[in-house]
């Protein structure tokens, strides 16, 4: 299986060289990516999973410390997947389990993870959407550009555009 492409979840022009910041302004956040999309997948329906299971039994003291190392494990993993500022932002919201967690407090941890990373794909279908519609506008302005091109005479007379072939 070949590694996925950095997937963009918010597209932020970068300045290059050409086009710098104004003076006095501050420079745009980088852009936040995920580096690997298949992996922040199967970590998310497996949090996803061992929420919906610990919301059916009741845990005993191993139990719980075995999910917080589970859970502790998947937050580093989560980190591993996503660009620097995704990283932080999980640190700041995901809660620290110390010691062994009682099981309300693993739950909402758990739960508070999953929120994340839902809002996370949310974000990421956003993106794409935007992107899409983006293409599209383009598209269009260069098939209309084209058509223009090949009958000038329509601007000027008035006409609706009619097609290549009419």
């Amino acid at each position: 299986m070949q590694p996925m492409q950095a997937v963009p979840v918010e597209p932020t022009p970068s300045p290059g060289p050409e086009t710098g910041p104004e003076p006095g302004k501050d420079e745009p956040p980088a852009a936040e990516t995920i580096t690997e999309p298949a992996k922040l997948l199967r970590i998310a329906s497996m949090v996803r999973e061992l929420l919906e299971e610990t919301r059916h039994a009741s845990m005993d003291e191993a139990g719980r410390k075995r999910l917080a190392e589970i859970y502790h494990r998947s937050v580093d993993e989560l980190g591993d997947s996503v660009s620097q500022d995704l990283k932080d932002e999980l640190q700041d919201l995901v809660p620290p389990l110390d010691g062994v967690p009682g099981e309300s407090e693993m739950r909402v941890a758990q739960a508070q993870l999953v929120g994340w990373l839902e809002g996370l794909f949310h974000g990421i279908q956003a993106a794409m959407f935007a992107q899409q519609m983006a293409a599209r506008q383009q598209f269009e302005e260069i098939r209309r550009r084209g058509l223009m091109a090949q009958n000038p005479q329509q601007e000027q007379q008035g006409a609706p555009p009619r097609g290549q072939y009419l």
